[in-house]
């Protein structure tokens, strides 16, 4: 499953800093920081967006499943 969350993450640094949390829950995952909802793109079968919404917002961050 493919899941898509537009974010409040606006720089590689923090990218970066998710790294780590994110390689935790999933191993394929990655940030589109020049679309204007700095989307993030999560392929997993094992998780479930409120994990991930969860991850991010520890952070600090603003994280929202885009429903298509």
């Amino acid at each position: 499953m493919i899941w898509i969350f537009k974010t409040s993450v606006d720089s590689e640094t923090i990218v970066q800093e998710l790294s780590p949390i994110l390689n935790q829950l999933t191993k394929t995952w990655n940030f589109d920081l020049e679309d204007c909802d700095k989307i993030l793109r999560v392929e997993s079968d094992k998780i479930t967006p409120p994990i991930i919404i969860k991850a991010l917002e520890k952070k600090g961050l603003i994280c929202e499943e885009l429903l298509y």
